[in-house]
């Protein structure tokens, strides 16, 4: 069996061991010892003798109740060693553990002395000032735990460092073993050994040789590690240094108990559900539960379970003494997590009809040997009769009967119990009589021995009917106090009501007070609590929603209830706000800060709830303890508004804590965390204390605002001036102003949107810079959406000058407050305030330069709505006339006096009003005459639009002057003039006659539109019009240069337009264009000019269409080179294009030829070479654009083209110098026979070339009958003597050369005498040329034709032509090759 640990409340009551304890004991200890084997000897030696301590014979302790005398002695010895032994043992682990972190600490000093001396090179020892090379490090440690300071110095002499605590030299013989100061090496340490919450100071070092002197500071945090224990003697344990302490967990909270009903005698039950991290079985949380900050222990009246996730307190006997507020405090690493919920008891049912309540709260004081006074606290009485008296009980510890020890009812609740056994222990309980009966038994007290006191204190004796006699300090007997001041009671939740109340003013040792409640009609009153409270504010909860209630407090001592308060006004039970009570009450005050000490009080600030709840927060309290302690005392009774508060009486030298409650109308929100503990010590620097209360304003994408309040100590002189230091997110504080601004605002630019910053304030005076204030809130560089500017403007009614600001957003709860230069504006007489939903105006009095200045305006309870904005002199001015104009009214002209020319030559005079009301009253005053309403001039007006005209409708030269227009509406009046004289007149007087003509023209047939000009998709140019007023008969003319243009479709005046297209539009083009439009009710007649600008409009848009339907420049080779074309739906030698080779433009050459068709622009290399190859392009340009198609000539694609351009020019050669006939030979001859024909024709070839002569395709051979010739290779002939019938049929000659020939036919028809010549018969020609070789490929569409054999005049036996060889027509040019070479023409688009 393992031995069982228990904790130090418990083991006194231990009075025996069993053996296998001391077994384990000496097994652990050997374990330790063999683990510190590597110790000094010093260390070892007292090991050993704690080990030997240890190591007495075990013994059998037998049953206590039979041990015997000289058994009990022996074990009595035996523990005493073991004790002593582990007593011995735990001290050297201790010690041990602390010189190994020391050793550890000064390795890891030395090191880094060492790693400093090598980054710091090597100097001669000169004189130097002190410096600090490792500064001061700041700690935060648990109580009773040592801290270690050290530094290291550097300097020539060796500085003297000297140790400072808040101030004050650091003494180490004033506390002995409390402070322990070190020198070594250059490195000077500080160890302050088991630190307490006192130790939390500044600590400072000071360097100081004959050269000057250096300090370096740190804090020292020490925090309280809630439910340590003292070290005490747990055998079989090892000491608890080395085990995880239940602190060091994270704990979160879940499920909370919340505020809970019991009745008197029954149980009830309070648990929370929470996380642990880490969750070890063997390590459970360390939980605390407290009733009204009293801390319960397990007992059988208490039980307290904590493990599986959760902590519970059971009272399974439920008394009024268990009412309170109850709360659980576990214990973290990084603090304590709490959660407080109230816990309300009533009365159980009396055993008698309208008895009391049973009295609470019994206590035993003065206990003496024979009696002790037994005190209590009274029962609540709403509607029981009054109690008459009470009955005091008792009974022995161990026994169960009670015996009533007073005769008849006390009136007082004390009373003296005499007849007690000295020695015996008691318990006590009271019950309470009234006229209906005997109330139940309170809850008995605790146990009371009676034994005398060591000291009697000062006793009275009062006798009480005669008989008994209760004894009471003389200062006591005063009577009840007098009834509490005003109720006040506000919502808080749907079934809850926050009650708070004055206290009365004569106390007389006050126990607490009873609250009560009654609904309205029905005159009957409940307790809402059954044990005196101690506060002057409480939450009455369990109400019923919708009921109206009234409330009333009575105070109680121990003589009994004071008289009954004034009843609160009524209250209607529900929500303070719809979303639940977390919001209805304002949520925690935080950042709690000393402002400053006089060592008797302190004055502290705090930022406020981040909820405020259901409505405006109207008070704080305030609640204060000794660091040392739990309890928690409150400081002011009466509500404080304002955020700062000084708290009296302090002892100096003492740490407090402070936390704070905020209360709005729902009621009091929940408490703040405790501040860390603030020393009572009084300030003495000459230097300015603090800032406080710093506030983010007008918070915008690039900039804000940041506010605060002056320090509450201000030093030795006065303030002169502040420094803003800023923090970005991550990053260190540097100062925003390097000059301090001596107001306390300060607009901070430059800030990156959305980035998150924190800001510092430090006051000046004349005696340095003070200390820094508490960070502010972390500010967001992002306006709010919807965020508005201040509008400055002028009230267009009453003429006042205002600034204005509408809110983005707003609260039922929000208040406009408006400050000037960023000090609140309250009682002005220079300005008043109207506010109206989301709009507030500041309206000025009576503007002037006293007025300038920045404004600014905050919404509260909001997410920081506001603005500012600056009046300056010139807006002021600016302001002040229009003002002025609205406060002496004139009739305001949206549009002062103009004139207008109508049709037919009319002119129109008009002004308008920006308003006209029907009583509004005008005249027209013309050269200082005023002009009436008349047939010639038409006056009249329009109430709506606000329009006064005049219309003339024959305007003349007699109407050159000065127009003025008067007008009167009200009080209000205003006049307008307008002068025509001179060149405007002359002007107006031009357009005038100019309507009037128009007017007349229209009569007749005209031009509704007069000529211009569009160009179709196709590129024709459209002359374009628009007639009117015509008819069938209407006559309808174009000239050209004064030349008619006849067109092949008369213009069809009728359909309203007319046109005249001009295709493949060209500079030829240009002249004057004139369109005539008459008929027997008149004519009209329309130029237009097609030269300069407008010719290059024209162009510019046939080059817009033109470059847009341009296709991709193709390849085509010819004979003289290779060809670059580029297609487009029209083109001519007017629309600007660049071609460009390697990004450089081309002018046109002989060996680079640019020229166009009306389909496509081309440019042709000539004899192309190598330099020439590379990427060419045609930029095409309109009036804003270009268009460029490109073409890489590179490549395979320039060795291909090369090739065919080559082939190309072989064929042409072959083409110009093949044999063919020149001519002579007709296509048919008709000859009558007998008669001699001679075919003779020229032919010519180089070189010369071969003739031969066919009859039916039949070489023919010269004969007497048909003669063949061929003359100086030039002329040949064939003749035929006395032609026959049989001479008819089909002649051809073949010419021919080395590069081709041509075959041409003739017709011979031979008719005798007196025949009809017969029917003729065309033959042709066809060229035959020689196939050439040639790399690239012949076209597909280059026929080939079948070689003809060449006729010789010398062979009789020539062979003949095949058929497959047609005749071709003499008209038939020779073949040229396909138009392009591997790419396609594209389609025209």
């Amino acid at each position: 069996m393992a031995t069982k640990v228990m904790h130090f409340n418990q083991k006194k009551h231990v009075s025996h061991f069993k053996h296998h304890s001391s077994q384990t004991t000496k097994h652990v200890v050997k374990e330790t010892s063999s683990r510190k084997s590597s110790s000094k000897s010093a260390h070892q030696v007292q090991h050993a003798q704690a080990t030997e301590a240890m190591a007495e014979p075990a013994y059998t302790v037998p049953a206590f109740r039979q041990r015997s005398p000289d058994d009990v002695e022996e074990y009595q010895r035996v523990t005493s060693n073991v004790g002593k032994g582990l007593a011995s043992i735990q001290e050297e682990l201790h010690r041990m553990r602390v010189a190994t972190k020391t050793q550890v600490e000064n390795i890891a000093i030395k090191r880094e002395v060492q790693e400093m001396m090598h980054k710091v090179p090597m100097r001669t020892e000169t004189n130097t000032p002190p410096d600090f090379l490792v500064a001061l490090r700041s700690h935060t440690v648990w109580e009773k735990t040592p801290v270690k300071l050290f530094c290291t110095v550097g300097g020539h002499p060796r500085p003297i460092v000297k140790w400072y605590k808040g101030g004050k030299p650091v003494d180490p013989l004033s506390v002995p073993g409390k402070y322990k100061i070190e020198s070594k090496y250059g490195v000077h340490s500080l160890i302050i050994s088991r630190c307490v919450v006192s130790d939390t100071a500044e600590y400072s070092a000071v360097a100081t040789n004959s050269h000057g002197s250096v300090t370096s500071k740190a804090t020292v945090i020490v925090k309280r590690a809630g439910g340590a224990y003292e070290s005490c003697q747990l055998f079989g344990q090892v000491p608890y240094l080395t085990k995880i302490h239940p602190s060091k967990l994270e704990i979160t909270l879940l499920d909370k108990f919340g505020v809970s009903f019991g009745t008197e005698g029954g149980s009830i039950r309070l648990a929370c559900t929470m996380v642990v991290v880490p969750d070890l079985p063997n390590v459970p949380p360390l939980a605390e539960w407290y009733r009204d900050d009293k801390l319960l222990k397990p007992g059988k009246l208490v039980e307290i379970k904590v493990g599986g996730g959760s902590a519970s307190l059971n009272l399974p006997h439920l008394a009024k003494d268990d009412e309170g507020l109850y709360t659980l405090r576990m214990w973290t690493k990084d603090g304590t997590a709490e959660h407080s919920a109230y816990l309300f008891v009533k009365d159980a049912v009396p055993s008698v009809a309208g008895a009391p309540g049973a009295p609470i709260s019994v206590k035993a004081f003065d206990i003496n040997s024979d009696y002790v006074l037994v005190a209590w606290k009274p029962p609540n009485l709403t509607k029981e009769a009054p109690i008459t008296g009470y009955f005091v009980d008792k009974r022995e510890s161990g026994s169960t009967t009670w015996s009533q020890c007073n005769d008849s009812p006390v009136k007082v609740c004390k009373y003296p119990v005499h007849g007690l056994s000295a020695g015996h222990a008691y318990h006590f309980r009271v019950r309470a009589v009234n006229s209906a009966g005997m109330s139940r038994a309170s809850r008995e007290s605790d146990k009371v021995t009676a034994l005398d006191p060591a000291e009697r204190e000062r006793l009275q004796v009062i006798q009480l009917d005669g008989k008994h006699e209760v004894v009471i300090k003389a200062d006591d007997v005063e009577g009840v106090p007098s009834a509490p001041g005003q109720v006040v009671a506000t919502r808080n939740t749907k079934s809850s009501v926050f009650v708070q109340w004055d206290p009365p003013k004569h106390a007389n040792k006050l126990m607490g007070y009873y609250i009560d409640a009654s609904v309205i009609g029905s005159k009957e009153w409940s307790p809402c609590n059954h044990k005196p409270y101690k506060h002057t504010r409480f939450v009455v909860h369990g109400l019923t929603p919708g009921e109206t209630y009234v409330f009333r407090v009575q105070a109680v001592n121990v003589y009994g209830l004071s008289e009954e308060s004034q009843e609160s006004s009524p209250i209607s039970v529900e929500p303070a706000i719809e979303r639940g009570v977390e919001y209805a009450t304002p949520g925690a005050p935080h950042g709690i800060t000393m402002l400053s000490c006089d060592g008797a009080s302190i004055t502290i600030a705090w930022k406020s709830p981040k909820h405020r709840g259901g409505s405006k927060i109207t008070a704080y309290y305030v609640d204060k303890r000794d660091a040392d302690s739990l309890t928690w005392q409150e400081v002011n009774t009466a509500p404080t508004q304002t955020r700062t508060y000084k708290v009296d009486g302090l002892t100096e030298g003492t740490f407090y804590e402070f936390k704070v409650q905020a209360g709005n109308l729902a009621g009091v929100g929940v408490p703040s965390a405790p501040s860390l503990p603030l020393k009572c010590e009084a300030w003495t620097a000459p230097e300015p204390g603090p800032a406080y209360d710093l506030a983010a304003s007008e918070v915008r994408g690039d900039s804000l605002v940041l506010l605060w309040k002056a320090p509450v100590y201000i030093g030795a002189s006065a303030i002169t001036g502040y420094i803003v230091e800023m923090a970005k997110k991550g990053h260190s504080y540097h100062p925003q102003n390097e000059v301090p601004v001596t107001h306390r605002y300060l607009r901070v630019t430059g800030l990156e949107e959305g980035a998150v910053y924190t800001f510092k304030v430090k006051a000046v005076n004349a005696e340095g810079v003070g200390k820094a204030s508490e960070p502010s809130e972390p500010v967001v560089a992002r306006a709010l959406p919807g965020t508005q500017e201040i509008q400055l403007g002028v009230d267009e009614d009453t003429g006042d000058i205002f600034l204005s600001l509408e809110a983005c957003e707003i609260s039922e709860t929000s208040k406009f407050v408006w400050s000037k230069n960023y000090k609140e504006i309250t009682d002005c007489p220079r300005v008043t305030v109207e506010t109206k939903g989301k709009l507030s105006k500041l309206i000025f009095v009576n503007p002037d330069v006293n007025d300038l200045g920045a404004f600014s305006v905050i919404v509260t309870d909001t997410d920081g709505v506001s603005a500012s904005h600056t009046l300056t002199e010139d807006a002021l001015n600016t302001l002040l006339e229009l003002s002025y104009n609205i406060r002496h009214p004139i009739v305001p002209l949206k549009h002062h006096l103009n004139y207008e020319v109508l049709e037919k030559g009319h002119v129109r005079f008009w002004l308008q009003c920006l308003k006209l009301s029907s009583a509004a009253t005008y005249r027209f005053i013309v050269n200082d005459k005023e002009v009436t309403s008349s047939e010639s001039n038409k006056i009249s007006h329009d109430v709506k639009t606000g329009v006064i005209q005049m219309v003339m409708d024959h305007f003349t030269k007699l109407n050159e002057g000065t127009y003025t227009v008067q007008v009167h509406d009200g009080r209000a009046k205003n006049q307008s003039s307008l002068v025509l004289v001179g060149n405007v007149f002359k002007t107006v007087y031009k357009e005038a006659e100019f309507q009037r003509s128009e007017h007349i023209r229209k009569q007749g047939p005209h031009f509704a539109e007069y000529l211009s000009y569009k160009v179709d998709d196709d590129c024709t140019v459209l002359l374009v019009c628009k007639v009117a007023n015509v008819k069938k008969e209407t006559a309808f003319h174009w000239f050209k240069d004064d030349e008619e243009i006849v067109l092949e479709t008369p213009p069809n005046v009728m359909s309203g337009t007319v046109a005249l297209p001009i295709t493949m539009f060209s500079r030829k083009d240009q002249g004057h264009y004139k369109a005539k439009l008459s008929d027997d009710k008149g004519k009209d007649t329309s130029v237009f000019d097609i030269s300069g600008q407008v010719f290059d409009d024209i162009i510019n848009d046939i080059a817009h269409i033109a470059g847009s339907s341009a296709s991709e420049l193709v390849l085509q080779c010819t004979p003289e080179g290779i060809r670059l074309q580029c297609y487009m739906k029209y083109y001519t030698e007017e629309i600007r294009t660049a071609w460009l080779h390697k990004d450089t433009k081309i002018s046109s050459s002989e060996k680079m030829r640019i020229a166009g068709t009306a389909e496509m622009a081309w440019m042709q290399i000539r004899d192309p070479t190598e330099k020439e190859k590379g990427h060419y392009s045609i930029q095409i340009m309109d009036a804003t654009k270009s268009y460029t198609r490109t073409f890489d000539l590179s490549g395979q694609a320039y060795t291909d083209a090369y090739e065919e351009y080559l082939r190309l020019k072989a064929a042409a050669f072959a083409e110009k110098n093949r044999g063919r006939v020149v001519g002579g030979l007709p296509d048919v001859v008709t000859i009558m026979e007998l008669k001699t024909l001679s075919l003779t024709c020229t032919v010519w070839g180089d070189p010369s070339p071969e003739v031969t002569w066919f009859k039916n395709e039949q070489e023919v051979v010269s004969t007497e009958h048909a003669k063949i010739t061929f003359e100086a290779n030039k002329y040949s002939s064939l003749t035929i003597n006395n032609v026959t019938p049989e001479d008819s049929g089909k002649y051809s000659i073949n010419v021919r050369n080395k590069y081709g020939g041509e075959f041409v036919e003739i017709t011979v028809s031979v008719y005798k005498q007196g025949e009809t010549p017969p029917e003729p018969k065309l033959g042709g020609r066809q060229a035959t040329p020689v196939p050439l070789s040639s790399k690239a490929p012949t076209p597909a569409q280059t026929p080939t034709p079948a070689q003809t054999p060449t006729p010789s005049l010398r062979s009789s036996k020539s062979p003949t032509p095949t058929p497959k060889s047609p005749t071709p027509s003499r008209s038939l040019k020779s073949p040229s090759p396909a138009r392009s070479f591997k790419s396609p023409t594209p389609p025209r688009k």
